[in-house]
């Protein structure tokens, strides 16, 4: 499968090129490769914050207080780890 790729241009201030480089070193990769996890990481940092930003909203519209989102949150981790066979990964 061929890898498809897009090459732009982007100005950055000399710390951050800095801090790419550097990352690419640590990391052995390109400078591209710095970018693409970085991002990568950001996205699904933000989603998670989003995801979590829903269900405190959720809970709130529920009038719930911290001890019945405590025993809720216990609920869906048995739930969960009922679920789970040996070997899965939390």
């Amino acid at each position: 499968m061929a890898v498809t790729s897009v090459r732009a241009t982007y100005s950055l201030d000399a710390e951050t090129m800095r801090r790419i480089e550097n990352l690419a070193r640590r990391w052995d990769v390109a400078k591209s490769e710095v970018l693409r996890r970085a991002v990568r990481m950001a996205d699904e940092q933000s989603a998670g914050a989003e995801r979590v930003a829903l269900l405190r909203e959720l809970q709130q519209r529920a009038n719930l207080t911290p001890e019945q989102v405590e025993t809720w949150v216990a609920e869906v981790r048995a739930e969960r780890d009922a679920w789970r066979t040996p070997g899965d990964e939390a």
